[in-house]
């Protein structure tokens, strides 16, 4: 897997394909964006224990443009496109049934895919930008996907907002230039060890991150998702929530943070408060909901609290926990959205209160719905048990125990949200139920069944990844965040 440049060029080629041929062949569509995805996925798997520097069209950085491959991103880009996998797997059927126009849908979803591969894999702040933009642009013409008022007013508003984010983005990166003369992300870190951190560069470090925290939706910069999340379709949801704020967010702040400014003290507190506040303000805003899918909106801005909370402890078994939580909530939170989806198809509401006994109906959307409920809850022996009890761990460790304490009571209030979930939407009833129109409900296609088992089997066995932890399969992530500027810039440079 030399050739990294694919996971760019062959959803964004595919993007153009689809509508040109599908309008003669209606099947196209769903052949070509499941396979495309399918092939994607293989690709990324395929990248694990590479280390690769691609010069495009040769030019050797900082010149040219580059695309760098290591553990950190590794596991993001195998994030990705495995979720967006399950996603077109599942949107077969939803599409046909919710939705029209399959070769927009597939179109903008590949274009988003493709964003967000760029992102994790560039080298460039300029071309990080612009994947950005693309995964982005897609982002919102697919939260708007049913033209409904509700839906469009949610795109409206993402794309208002993550506008301004963009700009704060664009600017940092005009400064840097202006700064250094480079766009090279190693270059960057370079000057900025040979030269130091002076205002303007301090001032483009608050920019990038202030535009990257509404991007992954920490508070206070998370207006735009519990609109855009409900409004989405569910494979949407899933992507948004599952990948999205992590690729275009938490990736690239810790990418930066790390490989290019370096983690100090101040930013470890930033990171650590921000962290314990979107985990507590987002629980709490989830438990209030009876939106089922605007409950798990607030739980997606919780749970990047925890990935922040790790990443920003800075020691070795907090960032295994912060890395660890980030590949456990892309599975069980797409887990959950993709189950609020199925819902949905079969019962047109996500009213929990006109919601109940569905456990009788559809056995396999309630059954990986109460696997992905434990997961997010840190109930053992399940994915998201174990990485919150290495945070917890590493926070302990990091002598801050009043941060673990936070975590544990996070914890607990999403026991607490989902048990309403269950008790409500699966095994028992709202206020509003009407018992005469279980009988018309009946379990979701067998594609859309398939996504869910398969992700609700990852979320059961993906908790012996932490076997070892900081030196076990995680450990090249780890080193490549614990390695710092130094080691980044000797990877794609060949110098100090």
């Amino acid at each position: 897997m030399s050739d990294i440049s694919l996971f760019i060029a062959l959803p964004i080629g595919m993007a153009f394909f689809i509508p040109i041929v599908s309008r003669n062949i209606k099947w196209f569509p769903d052949i070509a964006g499941n396979f495309t995805t399918f092939v994607l996925m293989l690709l990324s798997l395929l990248t694990i224990n590479q280390e690769i520097v691609y010069n495009v069209g040769n030019w050797k950085p900082p010149f040219g443009i580059v695309l760098v491959l290591d553990g950190f991103s590794c596991l993001v880009l195998i994030i990705v496109n495995l979720i967006g996998f399950f996603s077109t797997l599942f949107s077969v059927e939803y599409i046909e049934k919710m939705f029209t126009s399959k070769l927009r849908y597939y179109s903008l979803f590949l274009l988003m895919l493709a964003g967000m591969n760029g992102v994790v894999l560039t080298g460039d702040l300029f071309n990080l930008f612009v994947f950005l933009e693309i995964a982005s642009v897609a982002s919102y013409a697919l939260v708007g996907f049913g033209c409904e008022a509700r839906e469009l007013e949610a795109s409206f508003k993402y794309l208002v907002m993550s506008s301004i984010a963009s700009t704060f983005i664009l600017l940092a990166v005009a400064l840097i230039y202006g700064r250094f003369g480079t766009l090279n992300m190693a270059h960057v870190s370079l000057m900025v060890q040979k030269y130091g951190m002076d205002n303007v560069i301090k001032f483009s470090a608050v920019l990038l991150f202030c535009g990257l925290a509404v991007k992954a939706a920490l508070v206070p910069f998370h207006a735009w998702l519990p609109d855009a999340h409900p409004s989405a379709p569910a494979p949407i949801s899933a992507m948004l929530s599952g990948v999205v704020i992590k690729a275009l967010g938490v990736y690239v702040i810790a990418r930066i943070t790390y490989n290019i400014f370096e983690m100090d003290t101040m930013i470890s507190s930033m990171f650590i408060i921000l962290g314990i506040v979107s985990m507590m303000i987002g629980v709490l805003m989830a438990l209030g909901q009876w939106d089922f899918k605007r409950l798990l909106a607030y739980h997606s801005i919780s749970q990047m609290g925890y990935i922040i909370l790790g990443l920003g402890l800075g020691t070795p078994l907090g960032i295994l926990g912060g890395i660890f939580h980030l590949f456990n909530h892309s599975l069980f939170k797409s887990l959950l959205f993709l189950n609020s989806g199925s819902v949905e198809y079969e019962t047109g509401t996500r009213n929990l209160e006109k919601l109940g006994c569905l456990s009788r109906r559809m056995p396999v959307t309630s059954f990986s719905s109460l696997v992905a409920s434990l997961s997010i809850s840190g109930i053992p022996p399940f994915n998201g048990f174990w990485s919150k009890l290495i945070i917890i761990l590493a926070a302990i460790q990091a002598g801050r125990p009043f941060s673990a304490l936070w975590a544990v009571i996070g914890s607990i209030l999403t026991l607490a949200s989902f048990t309403k979930v269950q008790r409500y939407v699966f095994f028992g009833h709202g206020k509003h139920f009407k018992l005469e129109s279980l009988p018309q409900i009946k379990e979701v296609p067998n594609l859309m069944q398939m996504s869910m088992i398969l992700l609700a089997i990852l979320c059961t066995v993906t908790g012996v990844l932490a076997l070892g932890g900081p030196n076990g399969i995680f450990g090249p992530v780890i080193d490549v965040l614990t390695g710092g500027p130094s080691a980044y810039i000797l990877k794609v440079l060949g110098k100090q």
